[in-house]
Order: structure tokens, then sequence, then C-alpha cells
């Protein structure tokens, strides 16, 4: 008889999840068709007590209605430990309940299979890590310091600033070099956001798309090609960016083949990673994106292969 696994999500509210768009969804409604029995709790409801990791959350289920697509049980605190499976899947930005969270996550017992590795989430924030490939990546400084930024600037006839820890598209300006708005615009990023700022080379080929590439495993699953708005250098789908069919183009196949090996040594099972042109821009390793536009562009499902490589993963 196979066996009924267990699994718990750590997100943001199911109220706010668009189920005609988000990943989770997909991930979670292949879980229910597998039986798996889904728990869902936020960030903010995980503790430690007694040297044991508790949630306090719902068990759901995914129904077909067009008010809700979900029913709770009855809210219950739950033993981490009892659990094959842990997710985190909540956006970004970090701050210190997610901090805190991943250090709990941490504690668990070895064979509570937590997706992803909640150190190297810590350790790899999604605009970071990217430094460690040098060479694939594109001329970039991160600073809080003005005269850096502005140093910066003059070296590139446009340059991209955008927030350290935003998401989705947020905060993200094009600069022009020598425009009398630059400082302004710098400070005003810097105050919002509370700390360094990204400036970033301009890359022309964002008019053919941000590609958001999906890894399980370290391995290529699929990718779509995010086109901005005329007009706009904003490829994010939550930014207005439509989706394109793409396969792997440019040098999309080297920069896989590349990330891959730390990919698996990190334990990052499901990341999703963008690139413009011939450069990586981002490592996405909380919340990644882009498994609806991928499977409706190439009649795919990609949750399938996320729970059929996970699966073989999990030892409980």
């Amino acid at each position: 008889m196979k066996k009924r696994f267990k699994v718990a999500i750590q997100m943001d509210p199911l109220e706010k999840i668009n189920p005609n768009e988000d990943s989770t969804f997909l991930i979670a409604k292949e879980a229910q068709d597998r039986d798996y029995k889904i728990f869902h709790y936020l960030p903010k409801d995980i503790s430690l007590k007694n040297n044991k990791i508790i949630a306090l959350g719902s068990y759901f289920k995914i129904i077909n209605s067009k008010k809700k697509f979900f029913k709770k049980e009855k809210q219950q605190s739950v033993n981490l430990n009892d659990f094959h499976c842990v997710l985190i899947r909540q956006d970004p930005p970090f701050n210190m309940e997610y901090i805190t969270a991943t250090y709990f996550l941490e504690m668990l017992n070895k064979n509570v299979m937590v997706i992803n590795n909640p150190s190297e989430i810590r350790n790899n924030p999604e605009k970071l890590s990217m430094f460690k490939f040098k060479n694939i990546i594109p001329q970039t400084l991160i600073s809080e310091n003005l005269k850096e930024i502005e140093n910066f600037i003059k070296k590139n006839p446009f340059t991209i600033l955008k927030p350290m820890y935003g998401n989705g598209g947020e905060g993200i300006a094009k600069v022009k070099r020598g425009s009398l708005k630059n400082n302004q615009i710098i400070n005003k990023m810097i105050k919002k956001y509370k700390g360094a700022i990204i400036a970033q080379k301009f890359i022309k080929e964002i008019d053919k798309g941000d590609r958001r590439i999906i890894l399980i495993d370290g391995d290529y699953v699929g990718s779509v090609a995010r086109i901005p708005k005329k007009g706009s250098i904003k490829a994010n789908f939550h930014a207005g960016g439509s989706a394109q069919k793409t396969s792997l183009v440019f040098k999309d196949r080297k920069i896989c083949k590349i990330l891959k090996p730390y990919l698996k040594n990190k334990g990052l099972f499901f990341t999703g990673i963008d690139v413009i042109g011939n450069y990586l821009t981002e490592i996405n390793v909380t919340s990644p994106t882009g498994m609806q536009e991928i499977n409706k562009l190439n009649s795919v499902k990609l949750e399938k292969i996320f729970w059929d490589k996970l699966e073989k993963k999990i030892t409980k």
C-alpha cells in the first residue's frame, strides 16, 4: 500500500492566492490528487516549544467553488516532525520573522524534507547569490553609498536600479547617465527601502523578455519569457509582463549547466532563475513562480515532475 504523505506548506494566507496564476496552488493540487494530507500555516505561527517545532494552522482541501478554492479544517497545533515534507513558499522579502522561521525549520529531524533547505534559503538572497557566478552576470553594484552609485551610473548609458530585497518588479527604475534626477531617485530608494540598492547595467535584450527558467533538483524543466508592456522595463507578471513561449536560448543551456552542481549541493531543490540576454540576473529560491504560464504554453504539468522527483527523496 502506498504511503500517505503529510505535507506542511509555510506560506502567505490562502485567501491571497490566485488559483489561476499561483505555482503553489498547482503544487498543492497535485499533492491532493496523490492523496497527500496538506497543512497550511503562516510564518508567524511557527514556534519552538520544549525542543519541538510547532505550527499553528489548518489542514485544507482544494475544492471546485467560484467563491474560494479551499476548505479549511479547524485550526490546530501540529508537530512538524510528524510530517514527511515542509514546503517554504511564502513571498520574500527577508525580515526577522522570516529569518526566525528558517532557524526553527533547521531544527527538524533529518527525515523531514524541507524544500528548500532553510539555511541555504537564508544564505542565498535572491539578488545576492548570483555573485558566486561572476562570469555569467551583468556589471552590478550593491551599495548604500550615493557616490559609489553615482560613479557606477556614469560608466553606462543606462542603468537599472532596484531594491535589494524587493520582489515582483517592485521599485525598479531605469536611469540615464548624466540625468539631473538621478540623485533624487537614488536617495528616495535608499530612504524607502532602508538599505542598499542594486545598480545593474541595462541589458538591451530585455525587449526579447526576461526569461524565468524553472529548475527542479538542478534540472531544467521549463521556461517562459516575460515580456514588458510597451514603454516599460518591468517584465515580472506581477508588474504587468506578459507570458511568451520560449525554449533555452542565448546562453541559457550553459547557465543551467553551471548552476546545477551548486543548487544540488545546497539543497535548493526548486528554483527559478531569471536570465536576460546572456546574463543571469537572479536566483529565486524562496517562492519561485512561473509554473502555470509554462504549463499553459507548453501543455506540460511541472507539478507532476516536482512531486515525482521529491517523492524519491522523501525517506520517512
